[in-house]
C-alpha cells in the first residue's frame, strides 16, 4: 500500500521542520508503517493531491486521504489496532487533547518568538514573502520586532515547560514508560525549535532535554539524523 506524508520544509528539502509533521513521522514509526515523506515550502502546500488542505501534514495511506496531525493519529489508531497503540485507550485520546492544547497554547508561543526569524532565513524568496505577510498579519508585529524579544523567550522556556518537568520526575516519558502520541506532540514542538534554531536552549541537564534526547533516540534515532 503507498503511503505518502506531506510535510514543510525551506529551500532544504532534508531538513523538515514542522512540528505538527513530526508528531506524525514519529506516529507512523511508533506503528511499524513504511512511508514516504514528502517535504514542500509554504507556497506549494495549496496543491498537495488537488488542493485538499492549506496547512500540513497531509497523509495519503491508499485511497485514505487524512490532513490534521490529531485526525490522522486517530486514523492510525483505527486502521491499524494490531500495531502499538498511540493513546493507551479512550482515556488517553482525552488526555493527550490536554497535552496539545498545553503544547500549542503555551510552548508553541514561545517557541515561535525564538525560532521565527531563523525560520524566515530558511526560506526561498517567495516563501519568505508569504511567510512574512502571513505572520506579521497573525502576530501584528514585523518579523524584526518578534526577534528583538528573542532572549526573553529563551528565558520564558523552561518556566513554560515546567508541568512538564515535573511528570518527568516520576517517569521517562508522558506515556509512562514508553512513549504515546501525547510524548510525540511535544517532540514536534521541540524538533522544530532545535532544527530551526539550532538549539534545545535548555540544559542538558534539563529532565526535558533529556526527555528530549530520548526521544531522539527512538526508531534507531531517525530523529535524530535530520541536523
Amino acid at each position: 500500500m503507498a503511503r505518502t506524508l506531506y510535510s514543510l520544509c525551506g529551500t532544504d528539502a532534508d531538513r523538515p521542520f514542522s512540528p505538527h509533521c513530526w508528531k506524525i513521522v514519529m506516529a507512523l514509526r511508533h506503528k511499524g508503517l513504511d512511508f514516504e515523506e514528502r517535504p514542500l515550502p509554504f507556497t506549494a502546500i495549496p496543491t498537495i493531491e488537488g488542493g485538499v488542505s492549506k496547512t500540513v501534514p497531509v497523509l495519503r495511506d491508499g485511497q485514505e486521504l487524512i490532513s490534521d496531525s490529531f485526525r490522522i493519529a486517530l486514523y492510525l489508531e483505527e486502521a491499524y489496532p494490531d500495531q502499538p497503540s498511540l493513546f493507551g485507550g479512550e482515556g488517553g485520546k482525552a488526555l493527550t487533547r490536554l497535552v496539545e492544547g498545553y503544547s500549542q497554547r503555551l510552548v508553541h508561543p514561545v517557541v515561535t518568538r525564538i525560532a521565527l526569524f531563523d525560520i524566515y532565513s530558511i526560506l526561498a524568496p517567495e516563501d519568505q514573502a508569504y511567510f512574512r505577510e502571513s505572520r506579521e498579519r497573525l502576530l501584528g508585529k514585523t518579523l524584526e520586532e518578534i526577534r528583538a524579544s528573542r532572549d526573553e523567550a529563551i528565558a520564558l522556556l523552561p518556566e513554560r515547560l515546567m508541568p512538564m518537568r515535573h511528570m518527568l520526575g516520576f517517569q521517562p516519558f508522558i506515556g509512562g514508560e514508553t512513549p504515546l502520541f501525547a510524548d510525540y506532540i511535544l517532540f514536534g514542538a521541540l524538533q522544530w525549535l532545535r532544527l530551526t534554531s539550532g538549539s534545545l536552549h535548555l540544559p542538558a541537564d534539563d529532565l526535558v532535554a533529556q526527555w528530549f534526547e530520548r526521544c531522539l533516540d527512538l526508531y534507531e534515532g531517525a530523529a535524530r539524523a535530520i541536523a
